[in-house]
């Protein structure tokens, strides 16, 4: 028994990573052409200058929304090492109906976080694959799911990290 847990264990780590998606739509890949084929036009578009880059905003909400989002929305335009892609999703956040997200459901489809914090009176998850989650002020309703690209994780408040061995 021990030896099979060990082979799923080397097996898990094996594997990269992967980016916490939803909806279909998952940050650093989905294009503009497949978000509008999967959900439509956008309720509001507006365009901005990201740090000299031209960016997108698509907001879906209303009857437009998901079912069970009240609002989400779409950023676009990335910076990649192979350049700079307007068309692709850079982030996008979900606000949830009520009822909808809770904590136990976040537990149970991404898993244990890398890492709990509070903002203000609001507890938040912040997952190393890309997704950070607000819950309200009782702590077991999700408010606020903001989708990224995979990122490493700051240091934990508090934690020092260590200097690079010297050689």
């Amino acid at each position: 028994m021990r030896s099979r847990a060990a082979l799923i264990l080397v097996l898990l780590l094996a594997v990269p990573a992967a980016a916490a998606e939803w909806g279909q739509i998952n940050p650093g890949e989905t294009t503009q052409a497949a978000v509008r084929a999967r959900y439509g036009a956008p309720t509001k578009q507006t365009t901005q200058k990201i740090e000299g880059y031209d960016a997108e905003q698509w907001v879906y909400e209303g009857t437009r929304a998901p079912a069970g989002i009240a609002r989400m929305t779409i950023d676009f335009g990335l910076l990649a090492p192979s350049g700079y892609n307007k068309d692709v999703v850079r982030t996008f956040r979900l606000e949830p109906k009520p009822d909808i997200f809770n904590r136990k459901l976040v537990l149970d489809g991404w898993g244990l976080p890398g890492r709990i914090g509070k903002e203000g009176d609001l507890e938040f998850f912040l997952y190393r694959e890309g997704l950070l989650v607000y819950f309200n002020a009782a702590g077991e309703q999700v408010t606020a799911m903001i989708f990224t690209p995979p990122q490493p994780l700051p240091p934990a408040e508090g934690t020092l990290v260590p200097p690079p061995p010297q050689r």
